[in-house]
């Protein structure tokens, strides 16, 4: 969808009182619940809290309502009905805008909370007034907000899909396709090539752009690829990739929800393949 979001020029709060303020502690956002479900506390319960973020950050708009986003230094005591969630969980919760704007909030607090002093000479780091950057007062070094691209791709064998399962979640049993991070000196199809080599040993052909999504738990953006195999046998390492194989539309193991790229992947092959 296309999102009504304007970034702000810059993240430096101005004197004007935003609508919304999304308030995380780490990756979890706070959230009031009651009887009409969950939803983003209102400014006057947020002030009767008391909170001391660390990070203050205006964000943008929508239309005329302004958003700004605070990072807390450590978990507050709550009262009842206001708590701390997962943003992956909110997803349903606060609709596609909002839920973009969320992702975006924290991609920034984690950017900034993981650069406080500066790389070249170590200095403290502030907000660069008029820019999205952060900037030293001593050595003058810019730094912008980091996105780590990474190619997602589905495979197809006929009328069956590859998905494999993640080392990194040896417990679980969910499938999903194969993605990974560009290397330096790659091209996207280069890293669509590789990856699938080294994960699942496959060669590919008919490489085809898919679609894209920001992913803020990473600070990525995902590439999202569509392709066939052109030869090799399955081969997984035992590590990175715990197990793989093809699936018909029919009969696919647990998947991704529906906030991924993965997902639309996948439901764009059940789609085509069903």
């Amino acid at each position: 969808m296309p999102y009504r979001f304007q970034p702000a020029t810059d993240f430096c709060l101005s004197g004007e009182a935003p609508h919304r303020v999304l308030v995380f502690s780490g990756n979890r956002l706070l959230v009031r619940t009651d009887s009409q479900g969950i939803a983003l506390p209102l400014r006057d319960e947020l002030a009767a809290l008391d909170l001391e973020p660390d990070i203050r950050l205006h964000l943008g708009s929508i239309e005329t309502r302004c958003y700004c986003c605070w990072r807390l230094g450590a978990a507050p005591d709550l009262p009842a009905k206001i708590s701390l969630a997962g943003l992956r969980s909110l997803h349903r919760v606060l609709g596609e805008e909002e839920f973009h704007i969320a992702g975006y909030a924290l991609h920034l607090l984690t950017w900034i909370a993981d650069n406080r002093h500066c790389g070249r000479c170590g200095n403290r780091m502030i907000l660069e007034k008029g820019d999205r950057a952060l900037s030293c007062p001593v050595c003058g070094h810019l730094l912008y907000p980091r996105i780590s691209p990474a190619i997602i791709v589905a495979i197809t064998s006929g009328n069956r899909l590859l998905l494999a399962r993640s080392g990194r979640f040896p417990q679980k049993r969910m499938f999903s396709v194969i993605a990974g991070y560009v290397e330096p000196g790659e091209t996207l199809e280069d890293c669509v090539r590789r990856e699938v080599r080294e994960e699942v040993g496959l060669r590919l052909r008919n490489i085809r752009y898919f679609g894209s999504q920001s992913w803020p738990f990473s600070g990525s953006l995902m590439v999202g690829f569509t392709a066939e195999q052109a030869g090799g046998e399955i081969t997984v390492d035992g590590r990175e990739i715990l197990e793989a194989g093809w699936f018909a539309a029919d009969q696919l193991p647990e998947i991704p929800g529906k906030i991924s790229i993965a997902r639309q992947l996948i439901d764009w092959f059940v789609d085509t393949y069903s």
